[in-house]
């Protein structure tokens, strides 16, 4: 027979407040990736999280400051982007597409978000990503109109993505990633020639 200790069972469980943390950003990221802003609820984040949703306002403030937070660690986690020009940049753009959809930092250069916190966020982390990166090496090279020429492109990148996974246009849909690839990247070269 086992004896229970009676100062034990009155402790309350200890709560690991960072562990809860944390596991809300991870679920945050994972779904706000494969659903986007809009389509993924608090209550999701926190079944996937394994913690009660209402943690998202006591640590984050709320869904938008969480998909905010979520952007920022994402990026925290990745190396400098290099450019769409970049040798195997795109490639690995358009497969990350290919296997999740278009994520919701992509879903901002064709389509707002409800909330303007969120844009913003979506912005910055598109131009820190995407824009910025090609368009200082179209400044490098001298292109005119680098600004233009880099948003044309992540304009161009964002449309295959989002018809490829929409399945708007037949040959699009079924062509192979390789070959998907290797038309948007010249398509891309002629852009900043």
């Amino acid at each position: 027979m086992t004896e229970t200790n009676p100062a034990a069972a009155a402790t309350p469980r200890r709560r690991d407040a960072e562990g809860s943390r944390r596991a809300l950003l991870e679920a945050a990221r994972t779904l706000f990736g494969e659903r986007g802003y809009e389509r993924t609820t608090v209550r999701e984040i926190g079944e996937q999280a394994g913690v009660d949703p209402a943690l998202i306002a006591r640590y984050f403030g709320s869904k938008a400051a969480l998909y905010v937070a979520a952007l920022h660690s994402e990026q925290d986690h990745e190396a400098p982007a290099a450019d769409l020009l970049a040798p195997g940049r795109l490639d690995e753009v358009l497969a990350k597409l290919d296997r999740v959809g278009p994520s919701p930092v992509l879903q901002a250069a064709v389509r707002p978000h409800d909330d303007q916190v969120v844009q913003r966020a979506a912005r910055a982390a598109l131009a820190a990503r995407l824009t910025g990166p090609l368009e200082q090496r179209l400044e490098r090279s001298g292109s005119d109109r680098a600004r233009l020429r880099a948003e044309l492109a992540v304009a161009a990148v964002a449309g295959i993505a989002l018809a490829r996974s929409a399945g708007a246009f037949d040959a699009l849909g079924a062509a192979p990633h390789a070959e998907v690839a290797a038309l948007t990247a010249r398509m891309l070269e002629a852009l900043a020639e």
